[in-house]
């Protein structure tokens, strides 16, 4: 008897890659646990390369489009981020920026304050635990007694994914909270109607403040800044309001913020809210109107108490703020 398949709906077939990122991303969707049952029953896994053993040149083979939806995690570091990047785009019919580092830089974004003669002198030659009495760093291509080697080459500036190809959706975190991410991806899978493309999904257009629950008042307090291990949080009032910096002005809502209900202050993976187009200036607006000052002496003084403002206010932004990278 053949089986009836009037109804069946093929599967959806997905795809995951990791470029310059720490692994959490991954590690996210494997935190779906039990939920990945229905994972399974949407999808099958076509490239996932710490979980499948598929090789780039399967991927190079598949026919245009095969893959329906491809997470890509991970900033744009090096050659090969690059090359896969436009390959998983070719490939793909729906790719998202899965992550902080897909979609603004993330933490790798941090090295745009620096460059790459930079880097590799720190790394290579004057680290306290670097013993390279010949100078030695890495290059492209290497010729040994076996042939030619080849490792991917190490850019100038770290690039979001959209700077390099075409994003369709941007799903934010560090990582992705795994209940969006089920959310968003049932969504595609079963055809629901999905927001107009190049959109934010799986967070609010609301600022972290608009979701934090902390009491706040309107009036200005700060007359110090703090980092959060100089001071007892009470556990009730927002933290700007204690002198301790928090992104939550500057970040998009959706996550749950359950940083701040872990009694640490929101740092921004969430990316800014649409209205604001570079966090690290919105969290100065912001501080500003909560100095408790008037003198300009003084209102400099409160913040020159501000350890490390340019990683503060751009920690997972830089590549994709106004500033971008340093100039060399």
């Amino acid at each position: 008897m053949e089986p009836n398949t009037k109804n069946h709906k093929p599967k959806l077939k997905l795809a995951v890659y990791w470029a310059a990122a720490c692994g959490g991303c991954c590690v996210s969707v494997l935190d779906v646990h039990e939920k990945l049952y229905q994972v399974t029953e949407l999808a099958d896994l076509v490239f996932w390369p710490i979980a499948l053993d598929i090789k780039y040149k399967d991927v190079e083979a598949l026919p245009h489009g095969f893959i329906d939806v491809t997470l890509f995690n991970g900033a744009i570091r090096n050659s090969e981020n690059q090359y896969m990047a436009m390959l998983l785009r070719e490939k793909s019919k729906i790719m998202v920026a899965y992550g902080s580092c897909a979609h603004l830089g993330g933490i790798p974004g941090l090295a745009n304050f620096s460059n790459r003669e930079a880097i590799f002198d720190r790394v290579y030659h004057t680290s306290e635990s670097t013993v390279n009495s010949t100078g030695t760093i890495p290059l492209p291509n290497v010729e040994v007694p076996e042939g030619t080697l080849h490792i991917p080459v190490f850019f100038d500036e770290v690039k979001p994914l959209d700077k390099v190809v075409c994003v369709d959706y941007y799903l934010p975190g560090c990582p992705p909270q795994t209940e969006r991410l089920l959310e968003v991806f049932t969504a595609i899978a079963t055809g629901a109607e999905l927001p107009s493309k190049k959109s934010v999904i799986g967070a609010w257009d609301k600022t972290q403040c608009d979701e934090c629950e902390r009491k706040k008042s309107d009036k200005k307090t700060i007359k110090r800044f703090f980092r959060p291990f100089e001071v007892e949080d009470d556990g009730e009032t927002c933290f700007l309001e204690q002198g301790i910096l928090c992104m939550g002005p500057a970040t998009r809502g959706g996550c749950g913020y359950r940083c701040i209900k872990g009694n640490a202050p929101c740092r921004g993976c969430y990316g800014p809210p649409p209205d604001v187009h570079d966090p690290g200036a919105k969290m100065m607006s912001a501080i500003g109107t909560m100095i408790d000052s008037n003198a300009p002496e003084e209102i400099s003084e409160i913040v020159d108490q501000i350890a490390d403002p340019a990683g503060t206010f751009y920690r997972f932004s830089l590549p994709a703020s106004i500033i971008r990278r340093r100039i060399s």
